[in-house]
C-alpha cells in the first residue's frame, strides 16, 4: 500500500506547499499554512462508483470539439419554484452544476432550502443533514407548511460513501447536503470539518455532478471573519456560491450570487422572516419606506440599484459633538472607507467642519447596499443631521460623488426614476449629465439635475 502524502495548504486562498511556509506567497497572510494528510484514493473511486450508477447526460468519450459545432443555446435548467432564488441563480438550477450556499448560523439557510424543495413535487430529492434529525427536519418542515413534497427523501448520515450508496438505490433528480463541513470520508485521515475533509468531499461531489448530471446543493457555515469556512478552494470549486447575509435581529434577509459561472453576479434577492418561514419580498421599496419621517432631520431617500432591482432605501445619519475627545466614524450598510472619503469632501469642498464631530451612518432594514449612487444621499442625510434640518418628504436622490465635489452620472437613469415615481415621489435629484436623452414629458415626477454638491444641498436646503 503507497504511503499517504503530506501537504500544505494556505486555509486563506487554498495555496498548496510540500514544506511549511511562514507567509503565504499567494495571498500574503501570515500563519494560514495548516498540514493536511492525502490518501491515494481520496474518494474518487466512490465518486466513480456512484456517477457510474445514474443516468449519464454526456458523453462517455471526452474528445476536442470545434468552436463553431457547439451550440449556444442555454443550458435547461430546473425551476426553484422561488423568483428570488431561481434570479440569484441566473434563471435557476443547472442540472450538473455544484451550488455552495453560505451564511452564518442561524440565518435561515436549511430553511430556505427546506421550502424550496417542499415546493418541488415534481421533483425527486434527496436532503443529506449531517446536523439534524428526521425529527427536528419534520418538525421544522410542518412548521414552514409551505407544500407537501412527496417525493422528498431525508437521510441522516455524515459518512461520504454511505451517501453516494444511497445515491446509487434512490437516484434521485436533486441532492442536497446540509452540511459540507459535517460530511467526511474515510479515505482521509482527519476529522470532519477539516481542510483537508471540505476539500476531499467537495472535490469527489464536484466529479459527481458533473458526470450525471444531478445538480448538488451544499449548505456551509462562514466564520468570524465573514468568508465561508474550509479552504478558499472551495469556492474554486464550486459552480455558484450564494451567501444568505442579514442581522438576525431584522426581517429582512438578502441572498447575494457571489460567484455564478451561469449567470450574473449582481443579482441579489430579498427575503422577509416569518414564523412559517421566509416569505419573499418581490416590491422591497414599499417595505423599506413605511415609515413616516416628516419632521425628522438626517434621513434621506436614495434610489439606489443592485443586479436589474431598482428600490428606494432609506439613509439614516446622526451627528453629534465628540464626547471622547476623538471622532468617531461608523456606517451599518455601508462602506466606512467610503463614508470618510465623503466626509473630507464636505469639509474640503462644500466647507462643512465635521473634524471635531461623530458621524454615524446607518441604512436602514439592515440591508448593505454597495451601489455609488447612494452617495448624494449619505452626505444630504449627514448635513440633514449637522443642521438638525428636516429634508422635505417627497424628495429623493441618487448620484455619485467625486473627490471635486462633483456629481458624477449614475447607470440605469431612468429605471431609477420610474421606481421613485411608481411610489409616489414628487422630486428627484440627479446627475446634469444623466438629463441628456431623457424624455421629460413621460414623467409625472419633477428631475432636478445638479452638477456640484454645492447645487444639491442648495435645492434641499435653500
Amino acid at each position: 500500500m503507497a504511503k499517504d502524502k503530506i501537504a500544505y495548504v494556505c486555509s486563506n486562498c487554498g495555496q498548496e506547499s510540500s514544506k511549511w511556509i511562514g507567509k503565504c506567497p499567494s495571498c500574503g497572510q501570515w500563519n494560514t499554512f495548516k498540514e493536511i494528510r492525502i490518501a491515494n484514493d481520496s474518494g474518487q473511486m466512490a465518486a466513480k462508483h456512484a456517477a457510474a450508477s445514474v443516468r449519464n447526460t454526456r458523453d462517455e468519450r471526452n474528445r476536442p470539439v470545434l468552436l463553431k459545432d457547439i451550440s449556444a443555446k442555454d443550458e435547461p435548467r430546473i425551476d426553484m419554484h422561488d423568483g428570488e432564488l431561481n434570479r440569484v441563480l441566473g434563471g435557476g438550477l443547472v442540472r450538473g452544476s455544484i451550488v455552495l450556499l453560505g451564511g452564518e448560523p442561524g440565518i435561515g439557510k436549511s430553511t430556505l432550502t427546506l421550502q424550496t424543495i417542499l415546493t418541488m413535487p415534481e421533483m425527486k430529492i434527496l436532503y443529506v443533514s449531517g446536523e439534524e434529525s428526521v425529527h427536528q427536519l419534520k418538525m421544522r418542515a410542518e412548521r414552514i407548511a409551505h407544500g407537501d413534497n412527496d417525493n422528498c427523501l431525508i437521510l441522516c448520515d455524515t459518512s461520504l460513501e454511505n451517501i453516494f450508496a444511497h445515491i446509487k438505490n434512490e437516484q434521485p433528480d436533486i441532492v442536497v447536503i446540509d452540511s459540507i463541513q459535517t460530511i467526511s470520508t474515510s479515505d482521509v485521515d482527519s476529522s470532519p470539518g477539516s481542510i483537508t475533509q471540505v476539500r476531499e468531499c467537495a472535490s469527489a461531489l464536484l466529479r459527481f455532478a458533473k458526470s450525471s448530471g444531478i445538480p448538488v446543493i451544499l449548505i456551509g457555515h462562514i466564520n468570524k471573519e465573514g468568508t465561508l469556512a474550509g479552504p478558499k478552494i472551495l469556492e474554486h470549486i464550486v459552480d455558484t456560491v450564494i451567501q444568505f447575509e442579514g442581522d438576525q435581529h431584522y426581517m429582512y434577509r438578502i441572498l447575494r450570487s457571489m460567484k455564478n459561472r451561469f449567470g450574473n453576479t449582481s443579482e441579489l434577492g430579498i427575503y422577509e422572516m416569518r414564523e412559517n418561514g421566509l416569505r419573499e419580498v418581490g416590491n422591497p421599496s414599499e417595505l423599506l419606506l413605511t415609515q413616516d419621517h416628516d419632521g425628522l432631520s438626517g434621513i434621506a431617500i436614495s434610489s439606489a440599484i443592485e443586479g436589474v432591482r431598482p428600490f428606494l432605501v432609506e439613509t439614516q445619519a446622526l451627528v453629534s459633538s465628540a464626547a471622547y475627545g476623538t471622532p468617531q466614524r461608523s456606517a451599518t450598510g455601508f462602506d466606512q472607507r467610503r463614508l470618510n472619503m465623503l466626509l473630507a469632501v464636505l469639509e474640503k469642498r462644500v466647507g462643512f467642519k465635521l473634524m471635531q464631530k461623530d458621524v454615524f451612518v446607518n441604512i436602514a432594514g439592515g440591508l448593505r447596499v454597495t451601489d455609488l449612487a447612494m452617495d448624494l444621499s449619505v452626505i444630504a442625510a449627514v448635513l440633514s443631521s449637522n443642521v438638525d434640518t428636516a429634508i422635505e418628504s417627497g424628495w429623493c436622490m441618487a448620484g455619485e460623488v467625486g473627490l471635486s465635489g462633483e456629481v458624477r452620472p449614475v447607470s440605469r437613469i431612468e429605471q431609477r426614476i420610474a421606481e421613485a415615481e411608481k411610489l409616489g415621489f414628487s422630486h428627484i435629484i440627479i446627475p446634469k449629465y444623466n438629463i441628456q436623452g431623457i424624455n421629460h414629458k413621460k414623467y409625472n415626477i419633477q428631475l432636478v439635475p445638479v452638477r456640484k454638491v454645492e447645487e444639491a444641498l442648495r435645492a434641499l436646503f435653500g
